[in-house]
């Protein structure tokens, strides 16, 4: 897996980071979600914070991260909070080999913000049409995704998300957040 930083130059920096975007679900919901992954067997669930993706894991030139989080409180300054329910599981297989829970509300305003945060220093192209998601089993034996689709199927969690956060995948393959963008704020 990358190690979250491109070769180093002559003094020993990385010339670029592996970042991403998110809303977080959180806690208890965060951490319940966090546990159900573990207990599946997902050897990613103690390293990515329970989420919503906006942005998958993006390499970027060290040198333009202030540009990245100059766009990224501009685009949380156009957005307003918004509730989110979770609701049930679902599932990318055969496609991929990943069980979900559903974003049954907030589905709208997370396409809105996600459209805005991959645009100008983020514009990239999607390996997968985007679907607003919460992952709980990715890249396991199908016996452990069948469980973790059956066990998730009744998970409920409603919040506010007051906004998004940047994340920096670090050289031990865990995501740790770098800033939180709050939506409306000028």
């Amino acid at each position: 897996m990358d190690t979250g930083a491109a070769p180093a130059d002559g003094e020993g920096a990385p010339r670029s980071v592996v970042i991403g975007v998110s809303i977080a679900v959180p806690d208890p919901f965060g951490k319940e979600v966090q546990d159900a992954r573990d207990s599946f067997g997902d050897p990613l669930a103690r390293s990515i914070p329970t989420h919503v993706t906006l942005l998958p894991p993006t390499e970027v030139p060290v040198a333009d991260l202030p540009a990245v989080q100059e766009h990224l409180r501009t685009v949380a300054a156009r957005h307003r909070p918004f509730p989110m329910l979770l609701l049930g599981a679902g599932t990318f297989r055969p496609v991929s080999p990943v069980v979900f829970v559903r974003v049954e509300e907030g589905m709208q305003e997370c396409r809105e913000v996600e459209a805005s945060v991959r645009s100008g220093p983020l514009a990239r192209e999607l390996n997968f049409p985007f679907h607003p998601h919460v992952t709980v089993a990715h890249n396991l034996p199908d016996d452990a995704l069948d469980r973790a689709y059956e066990e998730m199927r009744g998970f409920r969690a409603s919040f506010e998300v007051p906004g998004y956060s940047l994340y920096r995948f670090g050289a031990d393959e865990v995501w740790r957040p770098l800033h939180a963008y709050a939506f409306g704020a000028s």
